[in-house]
């Protein structure tokens, strides 16, 4: 049996930098923050942004617009209702039903420790507030049409959405 080769000094010299690169830019990055109507709310996950793009804790958003939401372990289906709209999503799938129709996503939810994690394109398109993220200063900001910021009320239960 042939015994292992020894690594080269290159290889480590280039994933030592790859791995300092990697950590640096980690060490100095920062999570966006969510704002609704003007007001930071809070999340125990931060958003994700990754290519321009913004992807929002659904629970956090919802309960500050005043939806209510539940979530399916076995199917997996998120279900928010906000007045008269109901939206179906399942994490993984681009495909949502609103209000019976359905509705094709440019991006499919998923879930981060535990949280639904949605376009803001999405939120945008199915909820009804603007979103605007400024990639620059790393903020996300959601303008509803009445700017009352929905409900105060803190998300119940634990289910993961």
């Amino acid at each position: 049996m042939e015994s292992p080769r020894p690594l080269r000094v290159q290889t480590l010299i280039v994933t030592g930098i790859l791995a300092l690169g990697a950590s640096t830019a980690l060490a100095f990055s920062r999570p966006a923050t969510l704002q609704i109507d003007g007001r930071r709310v809070p999340s125990d996950v931060p958003p994700v942004t990754a290519n321009h793009q913004a992807y929002l804790p659904l629970r956090a958003v919802t309960a500050r617009l005043g939806a209510r939401v539940s979530y399916d372990k076995k199917t997996r289906a998120v279900t928010v209702i906000r007045g008269s709209d109901r939206l179906k999503l399942h994490l993984g799938q681009k495909t949502a039903i609103l209000n019976g129709k359905a509705l094709p996503l440019s991006h499919a939810p998923f879930a981060v420790r535990g949280r639904t994690m949605v376009a803001a394109k999405t939120i945008e398109r199915t909820l009804g507030p603007k979103v605007e993220y400024n990639s620059g200063k790393s903020t996300i900001d959601v303008v509803t049409s009445d700017k009352s910021g929905g409900s105060d009320a803190e998300p119940t239960g634990n289910e993961a959405f």
